[in-house]
């Protein structure tokens, strides 16, 4: 009896999932030339579970850890800023100074009243959901849109009591795997519905609002959405709160009739191969100061440990794009990101719930950049031929052959199950190959179809001084071809 309260106990917090998952895993490292990581000392005997991020106008990074402290790094000091919040899992530095934070139950304003570094005022924002005292029930966000709103994204619970469920995830109601907003005059408005474990969420340079989600039940493998409103993102049962459904209508419908609703991603995020579990988007708005890459999304990952990018590619007015590994072999689970005002790109890390190939618990590292020229893919379009493929440096002429490249397709299958294999996998042969000029572009041409993943393995190429790329296999999600 007592063994099993013990169990209880460990899976009621989450650590029974990474008791029960270790393992040796092989750690795989890369990166590119002129880049390198650097861990970042933590406060002394602090369990850092860094699980909120962001950095001020000034360079200052705020932490939030999931045992509910905001800590601030200011002149290379420590200092803990704010206490006693419930488990939050994203933190943003508002315009006006003042720090939000996405509590389990509430969004909170942190004021230092007198700019002693410490919180002084802790104003709830807006709690507009339920929240059950279930372990998976995270708040995550909030970002800020144009017009000044803060956007937020609420988890599904898991094992709860009475939870309206259709498989592993469940709603006791309240808007459970809903995304919201809530206005300056804080008042909270449902946004859009149909997100399982939405764990990161952020806002390109245009304020459009992104999202990532975790692969799991109704989810083939992760994702990365735009977040549009009133709009359904695939997993049934956040339905349960929408006035048009009951739930006798959820549980007659089949998988078909909610994947003819349901909106597409900008990319699947191939499972194991780049990722488990992604944190939240983040774009370089650096201007050259992190490198080639502005202007792309950079993403980390919790069990991999790894960073990755994705490239958007806009055809027929939609995103669609290519995922694409960027850092691998990191100290821990890689949750939060963002670059400061120096162009360098910070990264929170834990790995309490589910484990991370780091090998570390927690963590804090950042990636810098000192002005090499890395030999890397730097972005992929579609062509209504094939694709057009962009390096950072020119290729030798001599390694383009058919034969450096693997080329092959598939799809997932949506349903209920628990993530999804690949499905119709076909290897695809190439119709021409085509090198630019200035060596630098390659035109492929290809058979393709729509909506299929379609990784290209480029391992065979060679850069004009003789480098090897650091990383080989691209994966662009094919929605739609271009009309």
């Amino acid at each position: 009896m007592k063994i099993n309260k013990i169990m209880t106990s460990l899976i009621a917090t989450g650590l029974f999932a990474c008791a029960v998952n270790s393992q040796v895993w092989a750690v795989e490292k890369y990166i590119p030339d002129g880049y390198k990581v650097v861990t970042v000392e933590t406060p002394k005997d602090v369990r850092f579970h860094v699980t909120g991020l962001d950095t001020d106008k000034n360079g200052n990074v705020f932490v939030a850890t999931r045992f509910g402290e905001v800590w601030q790094l200011k002149n290379n000091q420590w200092s803990k800023f704010a206490d006693g919040l419930h488990e939050p899992t994203g933190l943003l530095c508002d315009d006006d100074g003042t720090i939000i934070v996405a509590q389990k139950p509430e969004l909170t304003r942190l004021i230092d009243v007198n700019d002693d570094g410490v919180a002084d005022d802790y104003i709830q924002v807006s709690s507009g959901w339920n929240f059950h005292d279930n372990y998976h029930e995270f708040n995550f966000g909030p970002v800020k849109d144009n017009d000044g709103n803060l956007v937020g994204t609420l988890n599904l619970s898991h094992g709860a009591a009475k939870a309206f469920s259709l498989g592993t995830m469940g709603s006791g109601g309240g808007y459970r795997g809903w995304a919201y907003q809530v206005t300056p005059d804080k008042k909270f408005e449902l946004y859009a519905y149909g997100l399982r474990s939405p764990a990161g969420i952020g806002r390109n340079p245009e304020g459009e609002i992104f999202f990532t989600d975790n692969q799991g039940d109704w989810v083939e493998t992760s994702k990365l959405h735009i977040l549009q409103k009133d709009k359904f993102y695939g997993h049934p049962i956040p339905l349960i709160d929408h006035p048009d459904y009951t739930e006798k209508q959820i549980r007659s419908m089949t998988p078909a009739q909610f994947d003819a609703i349901r909106e597409k991603p900008v990319v699947w995020i191939p499972h194991i191969e780049v990722a488990n579990s992604p944190g939240n988007p983040e774009w370089d708005t650096t201007k050259g100061k992190f490198g080639p890459f502005a202007g792309q999304i950079f993403i980390g990952d919790q069990t991999q440990s790894n960073i990755f990018r994705v490239i958007v590619d806009e055809v027929n007015g939609a995103y669609q794009g290519a995922v694409i590994n960027f850092i691998g072999g990191m100290q821990s689970g890689n949750i939060r990101a963002d670059f400061d005002n120096q162009g360098q790109l910070w990264v929170g890390q834990t790995a309490r719930g589910w484990g991370a190939k780091g090998g570390k618990p927690f963590g804090l590292e950042k990636i810098v950049w000192d002005g090499t020229n890395p030999f890397e893919l730097y972005d992929i379009k579609l062509t209504k031929t094939g694709f057009e493929i962009n390096f950072t440096e020119a290729l030798d002429a001599n390694s383009v052959l058919n034969e450096s490249f693997y080329i092959e397709e598939w799809n997932y299958l949506y349903s209920g199950a628990y993530g999804s294999a690949k499905h119709n996998k076909k290897q695809l042969p190439i119709k021409k190959l085509k090198l630019s000029p200035d060596n630098k572009k390659l035109i492929i041409d290809l058979d393709l179809s729509a909506d299929k993943v379609v990784m290209i393995d480029f391992k065979g190429l060679v850069s004009h001084s003789g480098r090897k790329n650091s990383v080989s296999k691209v994966y662009y999600t094919l929605n739609q071809l271009i009309k």
